[in-house]
């Protein structure tokens, strides 16, 4: 989840105890947020990036961490596109305001695929030319290069939510045929796993449907997934929605927002292609998500906004399924504690509810 606090596009103190907390609460995998592989593929002024090899020690300190509490520590590839130079969310998530700009926060100049722009009153982007597409694909070269010398060991390019790979794929912000929207994020796609190492994996985040009349289907991401399939791409992440605006807003969509409402996208994609997939969207319980591990609908679940209200969701769930009662999976400095009250509250008889 960005938390829009880096500074120059480093990562701050707040980001290593942010991140710190999801590793030491039991996550598999810790995911960095959507960093920029240039500059201005920024959302926000508060982005974390990954564009100068003077942002790697930042990370690898974060990365150091995260495997210390025995989580593999992950970050995600991600250019904003169209949906780059915004306000922060608390200042209004969207075109940067004359208030933005008194505080430091002022525009820049955008790229995209066509030169339409999200939507009124947004900045109209610059529509890309052969020599950008370059650029773009030795930025995520780069990049990739330096998540390896920072010690992540897993990358995920960030194609989904309307942000610029999206905006590549979709009919509603790119024209031409499905081969032609496709052609370019499926060459950034080959550079990161190339320049990536091969025992380490590659995922790929989608936006599985626009959830908007004549946008992107599921059908087209099968179709998508399995070229990446060729390419070696590991694990499709599969979300949804964002193209016309945020990914989490509630209106204006096909797909009502209920618990688990992308599994079916996660499950499809497994079931058409053969590849791994991880499911997200409002997954909230460890029995939900245990449910649909069990039937084989995703091979990963991703906790994002329930890890913000329970940063301990991992081992909590280990707890209300029976899996860890002897919180072994806690940190020992936690749960060397957690043992000795444990053993007090059953000798009164409490049970938890």
């Amino acid at each position: 989840m960005c938390q829009y606090s880096a500074k120059d596009g480093q990562v701050t103190d707040w980001h290593l105890v942010h991140l710190g907390k999801f590793a030491q609460g039991g996550a598999g995998i810790v995911f960095v947020e959507a960093t920029a592989v240039e500059r201005r593929g920024r959302i926000t002024h508060g982005d974390t990036g990954i564009w100068e090899d003077a942002q790697i020690a930042g990370l690898r300190k974060v990365a150091e961490f995260l495997r210390s509490q025995g989580a593999v520590p992950a970050i995600q590839l991600a250019h904003a596109g169209r949906k780059a130079s915004m306000a922060r969310p608390w200042y209004g998530n969207g075109p940067l305001t004359g208030e933005d700009h008194a505080r430091g926060d002022k525009p820049w100049s955008i790229v995209a695929p066509s030169a339409k722009p999200v939507g009124e009153g947004w900045i109209t982007p610059r529509k890309l030319q052969a020599g950008d597409l370059q650029h773009l694909k030795e930025a995520y070269r780069q990049a990739t290069r330096r998540a390896h010398a920072a010690g992540f060991d897993i990358v995920e390019v960030h194609a989904a939510h309307g942000y610029l790979l999206h905006s590549f794929l979709s009919p509603l912000s790119n024209e031409g045929a499905f081969e032609e929207r496709t052609t370019f994020p499926l060459e950034v796609a080959k550079v990161v796993r190339d320049a990536w190492p091969a025992q380490k994996p590659v995922f790929l985040r989608v936006s599985s449907i626009d959830d908007v009349e004549g946008g992107w289907t599921i059908e087209d991401t099968v179709r998508f997934a399995k070229e990446l399939k060729s390419i070696g791409v590991d694990v499709i992440d599969c979300s949804s929605g964002g193209i016309l605006g945020s990914a989490t807003a509630a209106t204006r969509v096909l797909v009502p927002r209920v618990p688990g409402f992308q599994l079916p996208f996660a499950e499809t994609v497994r079931r058409e292609t053969g590849l791994r997939t991880m499911a997200v969207g409002l997954i909230i319980t460890p029995k939900q998500a245990e449910e649909a591990l069990a039937a084989g609908r995703a091979d990963l679940i991703a906790i994002g906004r329930e890890a913000l209200w329970d940063p301990n969701w991992p081992v909590h769930a280990a707890q209300a399924l029976d899996a860890d009662p002897d919180f072994a999976r806690w940190p020992v400095q936690y749960g060397w504690w957690l043992t000795r009250r444990e053993t007090l509250l059953k000798k009164q008889g409490f049970k938890r509810p």
